[in-house]
C-alpha cells in the first residue's frame, strides 16, 4: 500500500474544471489506408496504396465501432528492422470526427497538461512522476506538492454513441478494476486519488460506465467515487497533426 499522507488533502469534490490546451503531435507524414480485418488484439490488416499491410494496433479494446470494412484510417510509418509491421494505426476517420485509436496517448496527454499547468484541478502539484508502483499496481501518474500526493490513473475511451454518450470499457478489464481498487486504498490512506477518462474524439458529451460490457468495472467505479476517488472525463480535439485534450465532460454514474 502507498504511504499515508502527512499533509491534509484538497477537497475531493471540487470539480470546477476549465478547458485545457495540452496536445501531442502526431507523425508528420501519416499515410491513408482502408480497414480490411482485425487479425488479433494488436494487429489489423489494412489496404495501403493497393496492397495489404499488417498494421500495429496499440489498443486491446474490441473497437468494433471503429473497425468497419472499408473505413478510412491514417497510419504512422514505423520503420525498424525488428518490427513485424511497417505502420502503427494512428487515427480512424468516422466522417464527422477523427478518433485516436492509440491507447498509450491519454497518459502522455494528461502528463503534458499537468507539466504545462493546464489542468486546474491539479494546479497545486509542481512535481509529476509517471508509471509509479503503488501496492501491487502500477499507476500512471503521481503528483506531489505542498498539500501532499495525488495518484492518478488514465483510461483511453473510443466508444461514443450517437447521443454523445461515451462508454468505458468496451470489453472486460480486470486490470482496470484492479487499478480502481488501488485508488480506493490510496484514498483510504489519506492521499488524493483520481481516475481520468480521456475520450479520444470530439463528439463526446458525457461519459458513463459500460455496464453491459463489464458490470464489475461499473461497480468498482461507483465504489471508488463513493470512497473519495475523483472521477473526471475529458473530450479531445483530434486532427491529422495532433490530438489535444479539450473540454471536461460530466461523468454520470
Amino acid at each position: 500500500m502507498c504511504p499515508v499522507a502527512t499533509i491534509g488533502n484538497p477537497k475531493a469534490n471540487d470539480f470546477h474544471d476549465g478547458s485545457v490546451e495540452a496536445a501531442v503531435k502526431l507523425h508528420p507524414y501519416l499515410e491513408e489506408g482502408f480497414f480490411l480485418t482485425r487479425l488479433n488484439r494488436f494487429a489489423a490488416l489494412v489496404e495501403v496504396a493497393g496492397r495489404e499491410e499488417m498494421v500495429h494496433v496499440a489498443n486491446s479494446g474490441r473497437l468494433r465501432e471503429l473497425f468497419v470494412t472499408g473505413r478510412r484510417m491514417l497510419l504512422a510509418p514505423a520503420p525498424g528492422e525488428h518490427r513485424k509491421t511497417r505502420y502503427d494505426l494512428a487515427l480512424v476517420d468516422l466522417g464527422h470526427t477523427l478518433v485516436s485509436a492509440d491507447a498509450r496517448l491519454p497518459n502522455t496527454l494528461v502528463a503534458e497538461a499537468l507539466h504545462a499547468g493546464d489542468l486546474p484541478p491539479y494546479a497545486e502539484y509542481p512535481e509529476v512522476r509517471r508509471e509509479v508502483t503503488c501496492g501491487d499496481s502500477r499507476l500512471d501518474l503521481m503528483l506531489e506538492g505542498p498539500t501532499g500526493k495525488c495518484y492518478l490513473e488514465t483510461k483511453s475511451v473510443t466508444l461514443v454513441e450517437d447521443n454523445g454518450m461515451a462508454l468505458f470499457p468496451d470489453a472486460p478489464t480486470t486490470r482496470g478494476v484492479k487499478h480502481l481498487h488501488t485508488l480506493i486504498q490510496v484514498a483510504a490512506g489519506g492521499h488524493r486519488a483520481g481516475a481520468i477518462f480521456v475520450v479520444q474524439r470530439s463528439d463526446a458529451r458525457f461519459l458513463v460506465p459500460h455496464d453491459d460490457a463489464d458490470p464489475e468495472f461499473g461497480r468498482a467505479l461507483r465504489e471508488a467515487r463513493a470512497a473519495g476517488v475523483e472521477v473526471r472525463a475529458y473530450s479531445c480535439a483530434v486532427t491529422p497533426e495532433e490530438i489535444r485534450l479539450a473540454e471536461p465532460i460530466p461523468v454520470n454514474l
